[in-house]
């Protein structure tokens, strides 16, 4: 068996995946929706976050009758937030691979799931900055945002997580044979998750899978998911990147957890950081200051000096135009990527206009700082032998997680971080 994650955008897929990769199964990030690597685990950026609902669903069905393969199953990623098109993507997948069983909880990151409502450290998505920064005056309701797509869904509650898995088997093929489409899984804890993953990949019947990371963590650690000769040994993760050359953290995100993490590094790493105004990233060359930020990164980087970059904010900011900022931004450093010793790319447009720039195809995914922050090999432009990448998604991971990456960098692979196969 092999697994296909497809997910809308490139840290999401990153995040989502690396639990395969974490437990030995070769796992690979692609940015093509048509690529099929030779892998246990493909994880198919499409890239959808900004497109229209109809346009999302179009492109996530697409690519799983691309890639779709026999004893090959089917993981929807979705944002632990509910961010993007994803009740879209979900309606147009669900004809072609059944029973959606949806669980956005990650309760390691403090997401979880109660009354098919998402909570984020306890207080409700609606309250946070995250949510109004894109949905303000909209519900985070799973069950509304699935019936609005035109989905039957129904719901299943902690308690019937927690009743054993028997009853929770019979729960579903109920759901299953009164015509619901998607169902809906509360989880407050990774037990809850568990369960619900047991039974599931185990289940008789056309089912997909529709969550975070948080449920794909719990996925592969499931035994009997792969065959048994897929899992390869794992051994320490030897970080080959150079010490002498220079580590660049871009973050595109304007998340409030972004700007803390940008606080813990700027305080504890002391390293340079530009924040380039986005009026200067909309023009591009033609700003008058184009050049003059192009030589300040070419001074920084140039003297081996690490560098954090960041995506300014004006009063015509629109969090519509992230990938049009996000490209500029990789057109000023592109230059320099090649003599780079490490990459941390924090939100998903930002990191796939990083790696699109420069010709990477996928990254293989090799170990986990923290819980949902990847550490990758880039794929297809030469870079494979000395850089590697770090792809955390803007709103996401713990206040320390950038300075983390940096020193994963700088002092070599952390204790606290998983290994996969050596390298």
């Amino acid at each position: 068996m092999s697994m296909l994650i497809i997910a809308d955008d490139l840290s999401g897929a990153a995040d989502c995946a690396i639990g395969f990769a974490s437990v030995g199964h070769r796992t690979v990030v692609t940015l093509d929706a048509n690529d099929d690597p030779d892998a246990d685990v493909i994880a198919a950026d499409t890239d959808t976050r900004r497109l229209t609902p109809a346009e999302a669903g179009r492109r996530a069905a697409a690519a799983w009758q691309a890639l779709r393969a026999p004893g090959r199953r089917l993981y929807k990623k979705i944002d632990s937030t509910l961010r993007g098109n994803w009740p879209a993507e979900v309606a147009a997948l669900q004809p072609l691979a059944g029973l959606a069983i949806v669980a956005p909880a990650f309760p390691a990151t403090g997401r979880t799931v109660r009354g098919a409502r998402v909570f984020v450290h306890g207080k409700p998505l609606e309250s946070t900055d995250t949510w109004k920064l894109e949905n303000a005056g909209r519900q985070a309701d799973v069950q509304a945002m699935l019936a609005e797509a035109g989905l039957s869904t129904a719901r299943l509650d902690v308690t019937a997580l927690r009743e054993g898995r028997d009853t929770l088997a019979a729960q579903i093929a109920t759901a299953a044979k009164s015509g619901v489409q998607a169902l809906i899984v509360d989880a407050e804890t990774t037990e809850d998750l568990r369960a619900i993953a047991q039974v599931t990949a185990c289940a008789d019947g056309a089912l997909f899978w529709v969550g975070s990371g948080g449920l794909a963590r719990e996925m592969a650690g499931l035994p009997d998911l792969f065959e048994a000769n897929t899992r390869r040994e794992r051994t320490a993760y030897a970080n080959p990147a150079s010490h002498h050359a220079p580590v660049l953290i871009v973050v595109g995100s304007l998340s409030a957890t972004s700007e803390r993490q940008c606080a813990v590094l700027r305080e504890r790493a002391h390293m340079q950081e530009l924040t380039i105004p986005p009026a200067v990233l909309r023009r591009r060359e033609s700003h008058a200051e184009w050049p003059a930020w192009q030589a300040r990164i070419a001074a920084t980087l140039g003297a081996n000096r690490d560098l954090l970059l960041r995506i300014g904010r004006d009063d015509a900011f629109d969090a519509a135009e992230g990938v049009t900022l996000s490209s500029a931004l990789a057109a000023l450093v592109k230059p320099h990527f090649a003599a780079l010793g490490g990459l941390v790319a924090t939100g998903g447009e930002t990191a796939r206009a990083m790696l699109s720039a420069v010709g990477v195809s996928g990254l293989e995914l090799l170990a986990e700082i923290e819980a949902g922050v990847a550490v990758g090999r880039p794929l297809g432009a030469g870079l494979e032998q000395h850089l590697r990448i770090v792809t955390k998604a803007g709103a996401f991971g713990t206040d320390q997680a950038l300075l983390t990456a940096w020193l994963h960098f700088r002092e070599g692979a952390e204790a606290g971080a998983v290994p996969r196969n050596s390298i």
